[in-house]
């Protein structure tokens, strides 16, 4: 259990700092001058996060990123390698993330403590295994920046897509589909049922998942979980947590302790701006199907 917590509270500390990628204005910039629509989030969200597995089709990145709509995922996938490579996407990437982090952490930008996290964080992501985990084998395999900032951001992303890979894991063995995910999530309170409209799933497949899950005894007609649905949910995130411990075991208890210490004023830089989402912010429960 305590292997668990630790697994799940540095995920927490580190979410903030991947999910920049997809909120920061600097790096919607890159992406417009490389030609995608930034009027929304979705046109850069998938060529930036999808860039790592090469020019993916709709079909794998619909596999690897599991809660969305098939048909949301080809609307924005299908011409995502048609308006930049995706060597263009990650070098437009890391000079966003580059420019955002710079000005949310400020003077820790360079800081004794924000490069003893990088170190930390970077030891762990190093020992993260990927057998099994595509989305931390493509980001893993991708060459280490060298500003601390950088290499926190890096580390970070690589421990969040291991992390989701993991989920994915739990979730099937549990036999939760990719709509079932989410009304899970929406079933145990962690938000209302409108946030997860940003998966673009219509009203009819909504409903379909929330039936399956009522014949399984998960669901109250409300939509609200069953004390089974509570609790099959329940172990879909205890497994998760479970799948996500081996990367901490590089780090001494201590070490990770220091971790948390030393995210704690960076990370809470980023979330006082409002920058990001409240499901990428510290205390959120479960994980990103939202």
């Amino acid at each position: 259990m305590a292997r668990q917590n630790t697994a799940r509270r540095l995920w927490q500390l580190l979410e903030p700092v991947h999910a920049t990628l997809y909120y920061a204005p600097e790096v919607a910039a890159e992406a417009a001058a490389l030609g995608y629509d930034t009027g929304e989030r979705w046109p850069a969200y998938f060529p930036y996060r999808a860039a790592p597995l090469g020019p993916a089709s709709p079909q794998l990145v619909n596999a690897l990123f599991y809660s969305f709509n098939p048909r949301m995922v080809e609307r924005y996938t299908a011409p995502a390698w048609r308006t930049a490579t995706p060597e263009q996407v990650l070098k437009t990437r890391t000079a966003g993330m580059d420019r955002a982090l710079r000005r949310l952490l400020g003077d820790r930008t360079g800081s004794p403590e924000l490069r003893e996290a990088a170190v930390l964080a970077r030891r762990a992501a190093e020992a993260a295994d990927t057998a099994g985990r595509p989305m931390a084998a493509a980001n893993a395999a991708l060459p280490w920046p060298a500003e601390p900032h950088l290499i926190l951001w890096h580390a970070a992303t690589i421990l969040r897509e291991h992390r989701g890979d993991g989920h994915i894991a739990a979730l099937q063995a549990h036999g939760i589909g990719p709509a079932e995910s989410l009304v899970t999530h929406a079933a145990m309170g962690a938000a209302p049922e409108e946030v997860f409209g940003s998966r673009q799933w219509p009203a009819e497949e909504w409903a379909a998942a929330r039936h399956r899950l009522a014949a399984r005894g998960l669901l109250n007609a409300d939509g609200t979980a069953t004390a089974e649905g509570r609790r099959l949910r329940t172990a879909v995130e205890h497994r998760t947590d479970d799948l996500a411990t081996a990367p901490w075991d590089a780090l001494t208890p201590a070490e990770t302790d220091r971790l948390a210490d030393l995210l704690m004023p960076p990370v809470l830089d980023i979330v006082g701006t409002g920058l990001l989402p409240m499901q990428s912010t510290l205390g959120i429960g479960m994980e990103y199907d939202a």
